[in-house]
């Protein structure tokens, strides 16, 4: 899965470099040559070890064959960074074994392992189930902070249709109580940074299963904590993630309870008024 994640970020790397042609999904969903030229490599490299596993990548969408196992890709994960030459993206990929019953509506799964490289720092991200967390090959922990106006934490925002998201409330409330809230643009980047205690915290809004399925094991495995925002069990199509070194977690829940109910919402400034 490692040299996988690292052949495909070469790849990245080479169409970064090189003037590429954008094209748009919806109203601003941009998908590039690399994103296509990214996941086409990794499907192949599966399909060479492992011909009978299911994949489910953004772009080319579900491969089932029945497996028992199957992949969650996402080959270029910062998209809009990468079409503006921003240097912050990355590919994902995670690993699932699924248990299916008598009942194939109960089919679910667990996470066994996740790869996440960022190319431009030259930095895997990998996690294995039961067996920790690593970067470049050294074990990586969640941070030891436990109070939020010491914490710096992350999130991100929808691509489009940001006016129907609540988020900005969110970023809001929580900048006004912690060190900042930092948005990079790569979910994937900032689980591996609570993974590894760069961040103290992360939240968004929407994600889709190849966003967090390979962030969510390597935080877990670093020992964090990942839930929905009431703190129920994450899945991986809950499309709520909160993740915190574990210390935070309650905090960060009972404020997302707060700002969903409304209550304590700080008045945003007036430009007018600060104008003068």
């Amino acid at each position: 899965m490692s040299s996988i994640a690292r052949e495909a970020g070469a790849l990245l790397i080479d169409f970064f470099h090189q003037h590429i042609k954008i094209e748009y999904k919806g109203d601003a969903d941009l998908v590039t040559a690399a994103d296509r030229a990214s996941e086409t490599l990794i499907r192949e490299r599966i399909r060479e070890l492992w011909p009978t596993h299911d994949i489910l990548g953004e772009e080319q969408g579900l491969s089932d064959q029945g497996s028992e196992y199957r992949w969650y890709v996402d080959p270029l994960d910062g998209t809009t960074n990468f079409a503006h030459g921003y240097p912050v993206f990355c590919v994902s990929m995670a690993l699932e074994r699924r248990h299916v019953g008598d009942n194939s509506a109960s089919e679910r799964g667990t996470r066994i392992a996740a790869a996440i490289y960022d190319p431009t720092r030259d930095e895997l991200f990998t996690a294995e189930e039961g067996k920790g967390a690593w970067l470049n090959d050294k074990a990586i922990h969640v941070s030891k902070i436990a109070t939020l106006k010491e914490s710096l934490l992350a999130t991100g925002f929808p691509s489009h249709k940001r006016h129907k998201n609540p988020n900005i409330y969110f970023y809001h409330q929580i900048t006004l109580h912690t060190h900042g809230v930092r948005r990079a643009g790569s979910a994937a980047l900032d689980l591996c940074s609570v993974a590894s205690g760069r961040y103290d915290g992360f939240w968004e809004f929407n994600l889709n299963p190849w966003d967090t399925a390979a962030g969510v094991l390597i935080v877990e495995e670093a020992g964090g904590k990942v839930t929905r925002f009431d703190g129920s069990p994450f899945e991986i199509d809950s499309r709520e993630t909160l993740a915190s070194n574990g210390l935070l977690h309650e905090i960060l829940k009972q404020e997302f309870k707060e700002i969903f109910a409304g209550r304590g919402l700080e008045v945003l400034p007036d430009p007018r008024e600060y104008k003068k």
